[in-house]
């Protein structure tokens, strides 16, 4: 019972941060814009493609690991890349909240915590 719960939400991080991926990689002029405008008032206001950049390949990798990890999981109970997976996914909501409060966006902030619980409730039940 609980390798389904853990599948749901490998494939939950999966499909946010996949999703997110794609935009960033499709619309990439448009999201740097809105982050300069973003982060003007902040010390990342020079790093936005870069920070970016950064952002991106970390939600591919989460995205990636936790298909494989559902995969596992469903295939052979395997935990190894879905926990990764998870770990990665929190690392990325970590740096996105760190961004949401360095730009004293509360509410954008608050959104990310949303994601937050289910990602560090995904790192425990795969330890």
């Amino acid at each position: 019972m609980n390798n389904v719960a853990s599948i749901l939400l490998l494939a939950f991080l999966a499909l946010t941060f996949l999703q997110s991926g794609y935009e960033k990689i499709f619309y990439w002029k448009d999201n740097v814009t809105w982050l300069k405008e973003h982060f003007a008032k902040t010390p990342l206001k020079n790093q936005v493609p870069l920070a970016l950049l950064h952002l991106l390949i970390l939600e591919l990798i989460s995205g990636i690991l936790c298909v494989v990890g559902a995969i596992q999981l469903f295939t052979n109970n395997g935990r190894e890349f879905g926990f990764y997976g998870a770990i990665f996914s929190c690392i990325c909501l970590l740096m996105m909240l760190f961004g949401q409060r360095l730009a004293k966006d509360y509410d954008g902030a608050r959104t990310i915590v949303i994601y937050f619980m289910p990602a560090v409730m995904a790192v425990y039940w795969l330890n």
